[in-house]
């Protein structure tokens, strides 16, 4: 498999099940989103506010890694920005330009859209992907969080 032989393509709000699908093997073991939430992802996709970006193989159609982008306005920046929400490739697509070609993507929907600043939260692990790719670990800029019990 090569970028050669990749579809990259945007999913429409009803087309969201497959993708999902894809995350949630991986980031939920398997356990489905509520059906509230996806019908939020639904709306926000619809809205413009998320993109899932979903790498194909060619000819077979097979979905290989998908990505989860969000836009979001910053009165810091005076600008609106992006955010990798999620990043998947199949294991057994890893290490062949799938990632890569996803986020050659983003950065080409970034720039339709007049986005320079795209940010990623991630662990060690997957930080040499991204580090690849040109982004930085921003220092003195922490990530704090709060769960509230409803």
């Amino acid at each position: 498999m090569t970028p050669r032989n990749l579809e990259i393509r945007f999913i429409a709000p009803e087309e969201l099940g497959g993708p999902l699908s894809l995350l949630e093997g991986f980031m939920r073991d398997g356990e489905p989103l509520p059906t509230l939430f996806v019908g939020q992802l639904a709306r926000a996709v619809e809205r413009g506010d998320l993109e899932v970006l979903v790498a194909f193989t060619k000819p077979e159609k097979r979905s290989v890694g998908a990505v989860v982008l969000a836009f979001r306005h910053s009165v810091s920046l005076g600008a609106s920005f992006a955010s990798i929400e999620d990043l998947y490739v199949r294991p057994d697509a890893r290490r062949r330009g799938v990632g890569r070609a996803l986020f050659k993507a983003v950065e080409e929907r970034c720039k339709e859209r007049g986005i320079s600043y795209v940010e990623v939260q991630t662990d060690d692990g997957a930080a040499p992907f991204y580090k690849a790719l040109g982004y930085e670990s921003e220092e003195g800029v922490r990530v704090l969080s709060r769960s509230y019990a409803f």
